[in-house]
């Protein structure tokens, strides 16, 4: 893989960078931002997956995440959240195409062709990291806030072995039962079928009794969020994870909303826990 470094700065005595590659999943450039933290390496990495609308950029300027990462040595990775460009298929509404990837590989048209951002995660993603920065190979850490922490649990619970530890921010807990969910999954799947319940972390946790996965997963929810009941539902999660075994630490934080505000409140606590696990 060809990896471009199209801009660096210097921070907390590591470096961020900013990249793009060909990638083969979606067939197009891809881009993602990097923090190294100081030293050689390799590090221990973990994936960050943001929500929609979002870019490589929203976790990287917002999230105050680096001061603890550059103190724990962990280089953190944080994707597009779906492939761009005037050839790629695209909708007016902010929760569908360019900046929705949802995650999934899509099955339908217009979206199949480029929409692989599961395969772009879980292979393309990982690989040019691995091959082209100084990564530690092995089993990586993934958390993300929102979208992101729908495809974070869900791409954890998918694939054992390729992390050792899953963290979120708000998810959407269970895609197949609210309408950002239905509307992603109806257009980039089909239909309503078996293949929507892959991609959603309350039946995955309920159906495949993942308790053997993680030995706990972290979960952040402001009570003052916007999407709490409509959208989000993370007693979805909790009642699956209790009917499975699977620990779960579901934390209710009073008065936070959506935003980057409250990620950044709480982030370095996800940065010590994945850490800790990637020892």
């Amino acid at each position: 893989m060809t990896l471009e470094i199209r801009a660096s700065s210097r921070c907390f005595g590591g470096e961020v960078r900013y990249c793009s590659h060909p990638s083969t999943a979606t067939g197009t450039e891809m881009r993602f931002s990097a923090y190294l933290p100081p030293g050689e390496g390799p590090f221990p990495v973990l994936l960050w997956l943001s929500g929609l609308t979002c870019t490589e950029d929203n976790f990287t300027s917002k999230a105050g995440a680096y001061r603890k990462a550059a103190e724990l040595g962990l280089m953190v990775v944080a994707p597009d959240t779906s492939p761009r460009g005037k050839s790629v298929a695209n909708d007016d509404s902010y929760d569908l195409g360019q900046g929705a990837g949802f995650y999934v590989d899509a099955t339908e048209a217009p979206w199949a062709p480029n929409f692989r951002m599961d395969s772009y995660v879980t292979q393309d993603l990982i690989a040019v990291v691995q091959q082209e920065l100084p990564a530690r190979k092995g089993p990586m850490a993934i958390s993300g806030h929102s979208m992101g922490g729908h495809g974070a649990l869900t791409l954890a619970l998918n694939n054992p072995g390729l992390f050792t530890s899953v963290s979120a921010f708000a998810p959407i807990a269970s895609p197949t039962r609210c309408p950002w969910g239905e509307k992603a999954l109806g257009a980039y799947l089909g239909p309503r079928s078996e293949a929507w319940k892959r991609h959603d972390a309350s039946l995955l946790i309920a159906r495949d009794a993942a308790s053997g996965h993680f030995d706990d997963i972290l979960v952040d929810q402001g009570t003052a969020d916007g999407f709490l009941e409509e959208q989000l539902k993370p007693e979805l999660l909790e009642e699956s994870a209790s009917k499975a075994g699977q620990k779960l630490t579901l934390r209710r934080q009073p008065g936070y909303d959506h935003s980057y505000f409250f990620i950044s409140s709480f982030i370095d606590d996800h940065l010590s826990f994945h850490a800790q696990r990637l020892k």
